[in-house]
């Protein structure tokens, strides 16, 4: 363990410089105490480190002092080869540089090393997609990106969901985040934390003007503080249903986030509590048809009631919707015959 600590101690001065040896201690879980030992250890050992005291000082090596000690562990050279979130790397343009990026740590890692990372890179496979998505249009975050890394503000024009009108922001931002494929910039506008997808930025420029971030937060800080606001958004419909048990892992697959307890299953039938935002919400629900029965509230079995039977009027009448084209066989001048896709699938004429 100490071993592990002087070389990371050793890499972080390296990449660093200056650091208070309570950054240090705080990073390494340990006292300040014991980095002042292992500064003696190290320097002991022939490695020019050396103690800054008073305010703004710290611990450092002396200039041009580098090691080439890579300090990977065998577990950690097979970690920098699973590619999580590949998706990541396409979208800022860095797929050719990961892959520069890769051979060169596979060509300073101890030889001892190199065979496991190399056969996992080959046997494991992170994909960030999920299943039945749909698919994203493509993102260009080049406008983004300078704006996060050359510290200036930034001018959008964003079109937000369930709105026609798109409205235009100045930005201060903190960076850019991926989550589950989606890209989203993290910015402060008007002092306050926002979240903007990107791709539903409809233009984006940079400004002369430096960026004005809060003092003292980072954009792991910001995130956090947007993500619980998306996730801990109150609840004020309380719903019980009944579910049927041979559709309940794909009811809990896709209503996992308003589960507030444990299903419990009697029979054919679990009973299932959930914490939906409005009693409308509750509509998703008729997905499931006759496998899922709520019970109470009454508004929420209301408004199902009001979509079931709007439902079977729509369905119900021979005519259809005015204005639809009428669904028949096609033609033979179509050019579709039976072994066409569209007719042997009731789909829609060309």
């Amino acid at each position: 363990m100490k071993s592990d600590r002087l070389l990371s101690i050793l890499l972080l001065l390296q990449t660093r410089g200056l650091v208070p040896a309570a950054d240090l201690a705080e990073r390494l879980e340990v006292s300040v105490r014991t980095i002042y030992r292992d500064i003696e250890a190290l320097s002991s050992s022939g490695v020019p480190v050396y103690a800054e005291r008073g305010r703004h000082g710290g611990i450092a090596l002396l200039p041009g002092f580098r090691t080439d000690v890579t300090g990977l562990t065998a577990d950690e050279s097979r970690a920098l080869f699973v590619l999580a979130a590949q998706g990541a790397h396409s979208a800022l343009g860095l797929d050719e540089a990961l892959g520069s990026a890769l051979r060169k740590v596979m060509a300073a890692l101890p030889e001892p090393h190199r065979p496991a990372a190399e056969l996992t890179s080959r046997r494991i496979l992170v994909d960030p997609a999920r299943w039945m998505r749909v698919p994203q249009p493509a993102v260009d975050l080049d406008v983004l990106n300078s704006a996060v890394f050359t510290d200036r503000r930034l001018r959008l024009r964003y079109r937000h969901s369930g709105t026609t009108e798109p409205r235009t922001y100045t930005l201060d931002p903190y960076g850019l985040v991926v989550k589950a494929g989606v890209w989203y910039l993290v910015a402060d506008h008007r002092a306050a934390p926002r979240l903007f997808r990107a791709d539903r930025v409809l233009a984006a420029t940079l400004t002369d003007a430096p960026v004005r971030r809060r003092p003292g937060q980072e954009l792991a800080d910001v995130w956090q503080v947007l993500r619980r606001q998306v996730e801990d958004r109150p609840a004020d419909v309380r719903v019980t249903a009944l579910v049927r048990t041979d559709r309940l892992d794909m009811f809990l697959r896709i209503q996992a986030s308003q589960l507030t307890a444990e299903p419990q299953v009697a029979g054919e039938w679990a009973r299932v509590e959930l914490a939906l935002p409005t009693a409308m919400a509750a509509r998703a629900l008729l997905a499931f048809g006759e496998s899922v029965e709520v019970l109470s509230p009454p508004e929420a079995r209301e408004e199902l009631a009001r979509a079931a039977a709007a439902v079977v009027e729509l369905y119900g009448s021979d005519s259809g919707r005015p204005g639809t084209l009428p669904v028949g066989p096609v033609s033979p001048a179509s050019g579709a015959g039976r072994d066409s896709p569209d007719a042997a699938d009731g789909g829609p004429p060309s």
